[in-house]
């Protein structure tokens, strides 16, 4: 009876995040399956990818109005695994367009959408094209846009008729209290901006420090509402809320 319910606990179990990683591996050749990196949960990944031996690309979007703090950050993690870090960048087009025809900081005035479409979408687009799958640091409770957040999806913000995209989200499960555990654990590099009360780190005018009992999310575009404080990465998080 005892090994009968340990069977049964163990079908019920959520998978780890290395058991994860393990599997999305396993089914995605190198070259075609990578990490999408640039918060303390991203590199918790990339430091499980590098202790399980498994050859995953890393990719950060440098949209060139990160923190010099992010940026010093950047190269720490590549120093310290040793590892490439494709840094992506807007067409310089695109954000001389926004900029000459509104300003370095419309998105105070008519949100973040136009702006992360311009530095962040159109180069994760261009990356992702050449990918079949990508892992990412999403966690559920985040915030509003990710309480069902899976630990596997298809992409259907990425996805086109002719080249399917899934995405692997590990620490779905994960509290930030985990993500700090492992990191203090581990010794793994982490943004030092972190230490100054910056807990969801973003481009530098659109991230503030939060206050002792605020959510982690309240200092990522604070002037917007709630549910749509999604850059457009994980735009299908707010397409799963709007059709609830």
């Amino acid at each position: 009876m005892d090994n009968l319910n340990a069977q049964a606990r163990d079908e019920y179990r959520e998978p780890t995040a290395e058991e994860i990683l393990l599997d999305a591996a396993s089914r995605f050749a190198a070259g075609k399956i990578a990490i999408s990196f640039s918060g303390a949960e991203d590199v918790v990944l990339i430091d499980m990818a590098q202790r399980l031996g498994l050859n995953v690309g890393v990719f950060s979007l440098d949209t060139g109005r990160l923190h010099a703090e992010t940026y010093r950050f950047i190269e720490d993690v590549r120093s310290h695994y040793g590892i490439t870090i494709e840094l992506l960048y807007p067409e310089a087009q695109g954000v001389q367009n926004l900029v000459r025809e509104k300003g370095l900081f419309s998105f105070y005035k008519d949100g973040h959408n136009e702006c992360c479409g311009v530095r962040k979408i159109a180069p994760l687009r261009r990356k992702l094209d050449t990918l079949d799958a990508w892992i990412t640091g999403q966690r559920r409770d985040q915030s509003v846009t990710r309480t069902d957040v899976p630990f596997e999806q298809h992409d259907k913000a990425f996805s086109t008729a002719s080249h399917s995209v899934t995405k692997f989200n590990p620490l779905a499960g994960w509290s930030s209290a985990d993500v700090w555990a492992y990191i203090r654990k581990n010794e793994v590099p982490y943004n030092p901006l972190h230490d100054g009360g910056f807990i969801s780190i973003g481009c530098e005018p659109c991230t503030r420090a939060v206050g002792p009992h605020e959510h982690e999310r309240a200092g990522r575009w604070w002037w917007e509402e709630a549910t749509q404080k999604e850059c457009g990465l994980h735009a299908q998080n707010v397409i799963t809320i709007i059709s609830r």
